[in-house]
């Protein structure tokens, strides 16, 4: 059903990108930038690092323990880390940065809906220096407290570093809570403390005031107030993506950054309403013409009236393709 679904999104998506929509790459860190290394074919979960700016770990949604720091101005692979001292991994779906400087990474996928009892999460330190090398990883077991389920979305909070699944179903999920600390003797149960829709990826807000949580088609940014979501949510222009997997806040919290799935997948950026971006440096677009980051961020959500037709026809019926793929499954 996976590579199905990824024909399926990858057709979508020569749809749904407009025309000079891609940006000069190696310019600026932070922005749009297209994963180079070809070992990443899966991307499933996106982090900003907290020791290296400009830098965004991720994963393959697959059995190998590693984790890849790659160079948003550039989109090279500038560290390969080896994760040892944990099991072989089943299904990493999401990546996150604590407070404590250390990498969280949720091996929680469960396609099967309460196949595995108990699920994974491994941490450890950020590396100081990039490059390649192996890491000592920390192995937590976790169980949710109303029995086995399915999710792709993993969350610390800056602050507190308590730590957040999403659930991942069809009619919609649940928010779940760790433990004030996890330990790696035991089992960490995670309990249920607010719905959510269908959500692929989450991550907090560098102040940890806000939470956004993304699906296939869309994305919400929450209000965060005494650990549970503050309100309804304000809907975020995500852009149409192969397969919508992670999402993730800059560093200096200013913009979200959206990615897929598949070889050679774009990381997309969008400016968060009233916020800062880094730089006020116009991008140049096709043709020479200088070109704002604010203004080529909304072409990603925008655009023409043919546009925005293309985009509602590649979206209709990539729902109806995923849909008829998970009746099938």
């Amino acid at each position: 059903m996976r590579s199905a679904l990824c024909a399926l999104g990858a057709a979508a998506a020569l749809v749904l990108l407009p025309a000079g929509h891609a940006r000069a790459e190696g310019q600026e860190p932070d922005r749009d930038f297209t994963i180079q290394d070809t070992r990443v074919t899966e991307s499933s979960g996106l982090a900003a690092s907290r020791a290296h700016p400009g830098i965004y770990w991720t994963h393959n949604d697959q059995d190998a323990p590693l984790i890849y720091g790659i160079d948003s101005r550039t989109g090279e692979t500038v560290a390969t880390l080896t994760m040892k001292g944990v099991g072989t991994p089943r299904d990493m779906e999401a990546i996150a940065v604590g407070p404590d400087g250390d990498i969280y990474v949720g091996d929680i996928g469960d396609n099967l809906d309460g196949s595995w009892d108990h699920v994974w999460i491994y941490r450890f330190p950020e590396p100081k220096a990039l490059g390649d090398r192996t890491v000592t990883a920390a192995q937590y077991d976790v169980k949710y407290a109303d029995g086995p389920r399915n999710a792709e979305a993993l969350m610390v909070h800056p602050k507190t570093g308590r730590v957040y699944i999403a659930s991942k179903n069809e009619d919609g999920g649940g928010l779940y809570a760790g433990p004030e600390r996890l330990t790696p003797s035991g089992t960490n149960v995670f309990r249920r403390v607010d719905e959510v829709p269908w959500v692929t990826d989450g991550a907090f807000s560098p102040d940890g005031d806000r939470l956004v949580l993304r699906g296939y088609f869309s994305a919400r940014e929450y209000a965060w107030k005494d650990g549970r979501l503050g309100d309804d949510g304000t809907s975020v222009s995500a852009p149409f993506q192969g397969q919508a997997e992670s999402v993730t806040y800059t560093a200096d919290g200013s913009a979200l950054m959206f990615g897929s799935e598949g070889r050679g997948s774009r990381v997309v950026r969008v400016d968060r309403p009233g916020a800062q971006p880094p730089s006020d440096k116009p991008t140049e677009a096709p043709g020479g013409a200088p070109k704002s980051p604010s203004a080529s961020a909304a072409e990603g959500g925008q655009g023409s009236a043919t546009t925005g037709f293309l985009v509602l026809a590649g979206a209709t019926v990539l729902v109806l393709g995923v849909k008829r793929l998970l009746r099938r499954g």
